[in-house]
Order: C-alpha cells, then sequence, then structure tokens
C-alpha cells in the first residue's frame, strides 16, 4: 500500500512552493480509531491563504494540507464496529485532507451515501454549508426576495445561487470578469452583471424599485461599498471574505444615511458555537440535495497527490470556472 501525504513545513508567499508530496508508513490503528482512503478533496481559497500564512486560523507545523473531503472506511481498530469497512464518510474538518490514507476517530465520522459522486461530496463540507447560512442566518428572506453577492463564479457563490433557487429567492450576482458571466448565468443567476463603479445604476435599471436587503461579499476593498450602494436603507452586507486582499471599504453614505449594517462570517466559528444536532441538520439537507442531483458544483481539473504543486498552482490562479481537487487514486 502506497501512503502519501501533501506537507508543509513552512509558509511563503508562492503557496505552491511551500508544499510537497511525501512518503509515510501505515500507522498502527489505537482502539476507537480507522483507518481512511481519501477519495477526493478539494482546494479552497482558504487552503491556499494557509500555505501563505494569510489566514486567521493557521495550524502548527509541519502539517498536511486540505480542511475537508470524503474518504472510504478500509480498516478497523480495536472495538470499533461502526462504521463498516467499506462507507463512504465526511473526513473531520481541519484533519489534513490532502492525502492517500489517514486516522480518524470513529466516532467522529459522518456516514454519507455511497451513490453519491465522492467528488461531489468531497466539497460538502465548507461553501454549501457557508452558502446556506449566509442565506439564512442574517436577514428573514421571502420567497420572491433579492439577494446580491460579487464573487458570484466562486465555490461559495455557484452554490448560493443552487440554494436560493431552491428557496426561492431571486440572486444579482456580480463577477469581476467578462468571461465569468456566461458560467454564472449557466448555473442559474438571475441576473448576472460585471464589477464596475456604476454597479448600483445598473441594478436599478435591472430590478427597479425592489429592494435588496441582503448583500454578501467575498472580495472586500471598494467592491464592499459598491455592493452597499445597492441595498435598501437599513438592510444587511455579510463579509465572509477578502479576495481583493484589502480591508472592507464603506462609505459614509452607506453608514450613516442608508443604515446599513456590515458583519461579518466566519464557517469555523460557526462549527465551533453550533451544537452537533444542529450541524447535523444542516449537513442532512444538503446530502439531499446533492444526493437528487439539485445541488452541484462545478470541478475544474483534478489531480493525483503527486502532482500537489501542481493542483495549488492551479487553484491559485483567478482565470477558472470550477473547483481544484485532489483525488489521489489519480487526476486528470
Amino acid at each position: 500500500m502506497k501512503l502519501i501525504k501533501a506537507q508543509y513545513d513552512i509558509r511563503g508567499p508562492v503557496p505552491q512552493d511551500v508544499i510537497h508530496p511525501v512518503a509515510f508508513e501505515k500507522p498502527t490503528l489505537a482502539a476507537g480509531q480507522v483507518l481512511l482512503e481519501v477519495l477526493a478533496a478539494p482546494i479552497n481559497p482558504s487552503d491556499v491563504l494557509t500555505l501563505t500564512g494569510d489566514y486567521g486560523m493557521l495550524p502548527p507545523l509541519p502539517a498536511v494540507g486540505g480542511n475537508e473531503g470524503v474518504g472510504r472506511v478500509i480498516e478497523l481498530g480495536p472495538d470499533v464496529r461502526h462504521p463498516v469497512i467499506g462507507q463512504v464518510v465526511l473526513l473531520p474538518v481541519g484533519s489534513g485532507t490532502w492525502t492517500t490514507h489517514m486516522v480518524a476517530e470513529a466516532k467522529a465520522l459522518i456516514p454519507l451515501p455511497d451513490d453519491v459522486d465522492p467528488k461531489q461530496l468531497a466539497m460538502i463540507t465548507v461553501n454549501p454549508p457557508t452558502a446556506s447560512l449566509l442565506l439564512t442566518e442574517f436577514v428573514d428572506l421571502h420567497v420572491g426576495d433579492w439577494v446580491i453577492q460579487n464573487a458570484a463564479n466562486s465555490g461559495v457563490g455557484s452554490y448560493l445561487i443552487q440554494l436560493a433557487k431552491v428557496r426561492g429567492f431571486r440572486t444579482i450576482n456580480v463577477v469581476r470578469r467578462e468571461s465569468a458571466v456566461a458560467g454564472v448565468r449557466k448555473q442559474g443567476g438571475d441576473l448576472v452583471l460585471v464589477d464596475g463603479p456604476d454597479l448600483r445604476k445598473r441594478v436599478r435599471d435591472q430590478i427597479g424599485k425592489a429592494e435588496v436587503r441582503l448583500g454578501i461579499d467575498a472580495v472586500a476593498g471598494a467592491a464592499t461599498d459598491r455592493l452597499a450602494s445597492c441595498l435598501a436603507p437599513g438592510a444587511t452586507l455579510v463579509n465572509y471574505g477578502r479576495m481583493s486582499g484589502e480591508p472592507c471599504q464603506l462609505s459614509s453614505m452607506a453608514l450613516i444615511f442608508n443604515q446599513i449594517r456590515l458583519t461579518g462570517f466566519w464557517l469555523a466559528h460557526w462549527f465551533r458555537t453550533t451544537s452537533q444536532p444542529e450541524q447535523m441538520a444542516v449537513f442532512s439537507d444538503l446530502t439531499r440535495l446533492m444526493a437528487s442531483g439539485t445541488l452541484h458544483a462545478p470541478i475544474h481539473a483534478t489531480y493525483a497527490i503527486e502532482d500537489i504543486q501542481k493542483a495549488v498552482a492551479a487553484a491559485a490562479q483567478g482565470e477558472r470556472d470550477g473547483k481544484i481537487l485532489i483525488v489521489p487514486r489519480g487526476g486528470v
């Protein structure tokens, strides 16, 4: 059995330069543990920022990359009865998932359907719950309401479009390049616009006097204020990322005269502060939608562990439509 993990011992400005495939020996299982064969694990923007040292929470070094994924149980440790060998499971959050095999505590594993594409299931831990919670935790939306988001061609953006449609909301989707428009429309975005200084006017030209009470910002910088200008007085603007590399900017007009409320969302905080039954309810709903084919994400390319540097370089580039995945048994 060939075991390889993607390990980094330092952090640096070029993420693909700090991570390498490293062979390791098959571990001995303790009581309550299982050995998993990793089936697929995505590369998220937060993973890239972790490699550069720019993320808000950094693991001690050396570390194995990857925060989510799915695997199959291939060996049981002493006293383990469930899950059974062959069961597909959700990998524990933040457990270093860019690896061919990993050890996990059996009681921490969430069983998943065996008949759903593991590449789609691999992306269920971070982006889908983020999109779902952004739509439910801040504003009490009703059927027919408008939501505006930027970075609409991102992983979260794609899931948000799909979940909004399931719940009867309409989406205004802002992207940063013309080449991303067609892909977002294909995902089901109701209105797709390229960001720019006249964003508010173009939104109003399309939706008239309809109110937009929720804005979702992943870019930060001046893009935050452009989203705010499209919102109704008293609306909420939620920031969950800074793809621009800049802090959020919000004008006095938005803050004082329009009373826009700017707040933040971090999924790691939600995991720490939310009960397991509440978490399970969210994931049960997402798994059901994924199993039915209602919820899915485009995949740009898959890579084997041996090609981790190429995979990280591809994920760090902005000019793509779809997720980069590590598929340890071989990519295309």
